[in-house]
């Protein structure tokens, strides 16, 4: 569990990035039926990826408090996106992107403080 989630978070960093730039992309347009799943299956991706921190941990294993830090600023995150969707849907190019590149950052610094602790 411990390398499936080693490296299924440079994928989902990566992915969340990428759907990032898309949405920005298209900022001024509007989004293309594609986006809305593609942005689903990379959040649901993160969801994955948090899911199998904690059940690493709770199996003993312990990454460094920077890095569940990072992890639990990730899953606050997606709480605050789910709570204001509506509000991000009103111009979702620029925000869901912005949001999204913010996530990448995040996970970009899990994945670089782990083993570290405050």
């Amino acid at each position: 569990m411990g390398a499936f989630h080693t490296g299924f978070g440079y994928v989902v960093t990566a992915a969340v990035g990428l759907t990032g730039l898309w949405a920005l992309g298209l900022r001024n347009r509007p989004m293309p039926r594609a986006f809305k799943p593609a942005m689903m299956t990379t959040l649901g991706a993160l969801v994955v990826q948090v899911l199998a921190g904690v059940y690493l941990y709770n199996t003993g294993q312990r990454p460094g408090s920077q890095h569940m830090f990072y992890g639990f600023i990730i899953l606050f995150t997606l709480t605050f996106a789910y709570v204001y969707r509506d509000q991000l849907d009103k111009r979702p190019g620029l925000r869901w992107g912005l949001l999204l590149l913010f996530t990448m950052g995040l996970g970009i610094r899990g994945i670089m403080t782990f083993g570290r602790s405050f």
